[in-house]
């Protein structure tokens, strides 16, 4: 089995007390997937905030950054042919004609990728609860 990919990991429990990985096999394979595709692309700062127990839009929300929107576009297109080919599943894009910030829900995975200006601004790490999420511009 390859190196884990360098990303960071939120892994709190949900309210029943369990883990919150490992509750579904397809969702955690979506998430190999998404992180290798991230990883391959070269997205930078992904974190990857595990959502069961705490919501029902999604198992898992990614959040990464790009260097530039045609980067961020590059890094979405990629993705969404990935999971395609390896899932069988449709995605749906969000944001891709201007690439500051696109959503691509595959379901039980939820993937924001940015441009580090526009992520910063939206901080949505912070939202979810995960505390070693850097401060937005101005805070303190």
């Amino acid at each position: 089995m390859p190196d884990p990919l360098p990303t960071r990991i939120a892994s709190p429990a949900n309210d029943a007390g369990f883990p919150a990985s490992g509750l579904d096999a397809s969702a955690d394979r979506l998430l190999e997937i998404v992180l290798q595709s991230l990883d391959d692309d070269q997205a930078q700062d992904v974190i990857s905030i595990p959502l069961a127990g705490k919501s029902s839009i999604a198992d898992h929300i990614v959040i990464a950054s790009g260097r530039s929107s045609r980067q961020v576009a590059a890094i979405a297109q990629k993705l969404a042919e990935r999971v395609k080919g390896a899932m069988g599943r449709n995605v749906r894009i969000e944001g891709l004609p201007v690439a500051d910030w696109v959503l691509i829900d595959a379901g039980d995975v939820v993937v924001h990728i940015f441009r580090p200006e526009v992520r910063s601004f939206y901080n949505l790490e912070r939202m979810w609860g995960f505390t070693d999420a850097p401060l937005a511009a101005g805070e303190a």
